[in-house]
């Protein structure tokens, strides 16, 4: 039996899963997450309705797209999408935690007021692929409306709307400088940031017609990119910069994550804390109430995710496990770009995801 993705190609983080897979060189069949599929196989093995879903030769059910990756680095031969010196692995898991959970933000923005037509009928695609483009598109309007409600609560509103076209924009031209002088983040082969930076910078800021062209127009190199990891000429091809660089083109992106997302982590951090005291023994909820935040020096409040920290958590325990030489330089690139907060984060209690859960460490 083949590893099966059921995945989407609207799906942002199915994008991101699938990029993987073709650059690892993993054999694997996509299907669409049907109703059938829904009900057959995700519900009863998940618990509730989510894609990417992958289901392994040998029958394993993974779900998230970090423990999929994980699973397949560990399974497959090959060259892998951790770096291996300090500077450039802590900098990828950070960078992968940006885009998997802040780059969400402007994702969701440029689908639901840009392209919102376009997503109604890619959603019919998706759950009745045999059907006329009129019932698609209805029975895609029914579908997406879970995800067209969620703008409020990621903090997309009237009052932060030009904040973050602005943040989007300043960002596509740091990348795009980027760009113009190495092929993915680190080198000539792509890292687990560049992973995490491709599902919302491909399914919905890419893929999404009218998002797609503001980015060919504003930053032609990012969807040269985005070609790169999608379209994948060399599986297992490439090499991570030598001597641990990390690109000083990469600074204003670290930089706009340590401005924008670190100090909302912080607040979510001292959320969980307080959520803990108050219900010692239970698993934490999706959502803890909303958190401040900004973009471009415009406040506003979104939901605070647990989950954002334990993403965040696996660069704190790469950066906890290091000592001596290796730590002082990666402590020296935090400062570089404004990271002091990461190097003495508080975060309450340790998170943990297992069996499709997020949980905390006992």
């Amino acid at each position: 039996m083949p590893n099966i993705l059921y995945g989407a190609p609207l799906s942002l983080f199915s994008g991101k899963a699938r990029a993987y897979f073709d650059w690892k060189g993993v054999e694997y069949e996509e299907r669409l997450p049907t109703p059938d599929v829904y009900r057959d196989v995700i519900l009863p093995n998940i618990g509730r309705p989510v894609i990417p879903v992958v289901q392994t030769s040998g029958g394993e059910i993974l779900q998230d797209t970090t423990c999929i990756i994980d699973h397949f680095e560990r399974a497959e031969p090959g060259p892998s999408v951790y770096p291996e010196t300090p500077r450039q692995r802590l900098a990828a898991l950070l960078l992968e935690c940006f885009g998997d959970e802040w780059l969400v933000i402007p994702a969701m923005h440029y689908r639901w007021h840009y392209n919102e037509d376009f997503a109604y009928s890619e959603f019919g695609k998706t759950a009745a692929p045999g059907a006329s483009a009129e019932e698609q598109y209805r029975l895609g309007k029914e579908r997406a409306g879970p995800f067209r409600g969620s703008l409020p609560i990621l903090g997309v509103n009237d009052e932060t709307v030009p904040a973050i076209e602005a943040g989007y924009e300043a960002l596509l031209a740091d990348l795009d400088s980027h760009f113009a002088e190495h092929a993915f983040l680190f080198g000539t082969r792509p890292s687990i940031g560049d992973y995490g930076l491709i599902g919302p910078l491909y399914a919905h800021l890419y893929r999404d017609p009218a998002s797609g062209e503001i980015m060919e127009r504003l930053a032609p190199r990012v969807a040269k990119w985005v070609r790169r990891m999608v379209n994948v000429e060399a599986p297992q091809s490439g090499e991570f910069l030598p001597n641990d660089e990390v690109p000083e083109t990469l600074h204003p992106v670290l930089r706009r994550m340590m401005e924008e997302q670190v100090p909302h982590l912080q607040g979510v951090a001292r959320m969980l804390g307080e959520w803990a005291r108050q219900n010692e023994g239970n698993e934490p909820p999706r959502g803890l109430g909303m958190a401040d935040f900004a973009i471009e020096g415009i406040g506003s409040q979104r939901m605070a995710f647990p989950f954002s920290l334990w993403m965040l958590q696996r660069g704190l325990d790469y950066l906890a496990s290091l000592s001596g030489a290796d730590r002082a330089a990666c402590e020296a690139l935090l400062r570089q770009v404004g990271g002091e907060a990461l190097l003495n984060f508080d975060l309450p209690l340790r998170l943990t995801f297992e069996n499709h859960r997020l949980g905390i460490a006992r």
